[in-house]
């Protein structure tokens, strides 16, 4: 490890990177203390306080906890992934946008252009949603918005949309200047950041008798393990041989080497989980705004912890990772390029049978990524608020009433300490580490494993 750190400061280029990715990190973390003109900062601390457990606080994880103190990058980096998820469905369905992502470096640019006028349109239209919400929200009382009406809606509009394009523009100068991962490496440094208030409340509640030593230990041993399964599937990869033909080409002989094509686990990342939040959430906030009986029983029934609400959280992530899956990786076009320049699979045909092979080998690990995406994203709705076995029908009260009551009322662990916050975590440290040692490795130097390289998710 040492020797490792030695290395990454000794070459000027990557000092410098790394230097360059930290300070724009910095200007991030210092925007994110600039709150958004008209607000009552104590009235939205007591939102926020009263629906930390709810969908709020899925969505504060992902802006870095500006949502929870509404500053200028309250709707965060979100808008961004969005555009960029639209913009990869639209290549599937749209020829126009296929013959585009085709056209190499050019190509690319137009999608990149598209997507930031993408983002704009969605953080204009998120802006405006926060402001409405928050005109409407009155917790204990007290009004959020010191002076509602369009002159406040327009200056978070304003404000809430600059924010996002700057922090859109960080995540691109850290991707082309720094060490890569520009826009990932900025939702990692609002959780990591988030971590440490989560920490110390765990040892104030220690303190005060609210959490026991045994509560706190366990806590912790659970965290590793499940840290150490999520490194586990993100390195776990299947293989697949793959043989070049010899030929002859000029008074050379090329070809006949044995290399292999490489199936992550969990091909799709987790961006199936930020899908299937986003849906399911989106009909409880509509629930929360329309004041109507069905759209209330609707929200009610979709809140943290309920039956329907779990139910349709796993089936949606499973069926997105299937649908992205699908969308970035086509087998059809692998068996192509291997056809192309002469390579096969041992005792496959090439052509059809070849992508059929590598369509079913694939289908059967996005299954198990699937499945452990959704362990990994239920936990910590059972940690926050448990299972609601009540609204079960006909043996709901019978559970409640033999259960333990932490399965139903939960552990009162907070959101930070969850599943998909480690997810997130992991991974991204795994790619930055890649990203490190591909430098390294070029410059022959030693990297962090002397067994070989870290794997990466992608």
């Amino acid at each position: 490890m040492i020797t490792f750190l030695r290395n990454i400061f000794i070459i000027p280029e990557l000092r410098r990177r790394i230097f360059f990715t930290f300070a724009l990190l910095a200007v991030y973390r210092m925007g994110s203390q600039v709150i958004t003109p008209g607000i009552n900062t104590a009235a939205l601390a007591q939102l926020f306080e009263q629906m930390q457990d709810t969908v709020l606080g899925f969505i504060n994880m992902f802006s870095g906890g500006n949502m929870g103190r509404m500053t200028i990058f309250a709707i965060g980096i979100m808008p961004y992934i969005s555009a960029s998820i639209i913009l990869q469905l639209l290549q599937v369905v749209w020829p126009y946008l296929e013959k585009i992502s085709k056209e190499g470096e050019l190509g690319k640019k137009k999608i990149t252009q598209y997507t930031r006028y993408g983002t704009v349109v969605i953080s204009v239209i998120q802006a405006f949603g926060v402001a409405i919400a928050l005109e409407s929200a009155t917790p204990t009382g007290m009004p959020i918005v010191l002076n509602p009406g369009w002159g406040f809606r327009l200056m978070t509009i304003l404000t809430l949309t600059t924010g996002t394009i700057f922090i859109m523009w960080l995540g691109e100068q850290i991707s082309e200047r720094g060490i890569g991962n520009g826009i990932s490496l900025i939702i990692f440094a609002g959780i990591v950041i988030g971590l440490v208030p989560g920490a110390i409340s765990m040892f104030e509640d220690l303190k005060t008798g609210d959490k026991t030593p045994i509560t706190l230990i366990l806590l912790l041993f659970f965290m590793l393990v499940v840290t150490v399964f999520i490194v586990y599937v993100e390195m776990g990869q299947r293989r697949i041989p793959i043989t070049y033909a010899k030929r002859v080409q000029g008074r050379k002989m090329m070809g006949g080497q044995s290399t292999f094509l490489p199936l992550k686990v969990n091909t799709g990342g987790v961006i199936p989980i930020i899908f299937a939040s986003s849906v399911i959430t989106f009909p409880g906030l509509i629930g929360k705004v329309i004041d109507h009986p069905i759209a209330q029983a609707i929200s009610n029934q979709l809140a943290y912890g309920m039956p329907l609400y779990i139910l349709l959280y796993l089936v949606a992530i499973i069926f997105f990772t299937y649908f992205y899956v699908s969308i970035i990786f086509n087998p059809q076009d692998v068996s192509d390029n291997l056809k192309k320049y002469g390579g096969f699979i041992p005792g496959i045909r090439a052509g059809k049978n070849t992508a059929d092979y590598i369509d079913s080998v694939l289908s059967k690990l996005t299954f198990v990524g699937a499945i452990y995406l959704a362990l990994v994203a239920i936990i910590p709705t059972i940690m926050m608020s448990g299972f609601k076995v009540a609204a079960i029908p006909f043996i709901g009260d019978w559970m409640e009433a033999n259960l333990p009551s932490w399965v139903y009322e939960g552990m009162g662990i907070q959101f930070i300490f969850g599943g998909t916050s480690l997810l997130i975590v992991v991974g991204v440290a795994m790619d930055t580490v890649q990203q490190i040692e591909a430098q390294l490795t070029m410059r022959n130097y030693e990297t962090f494993s002397r067994r070989g390289r870290i794997k990466g998710r992608r």
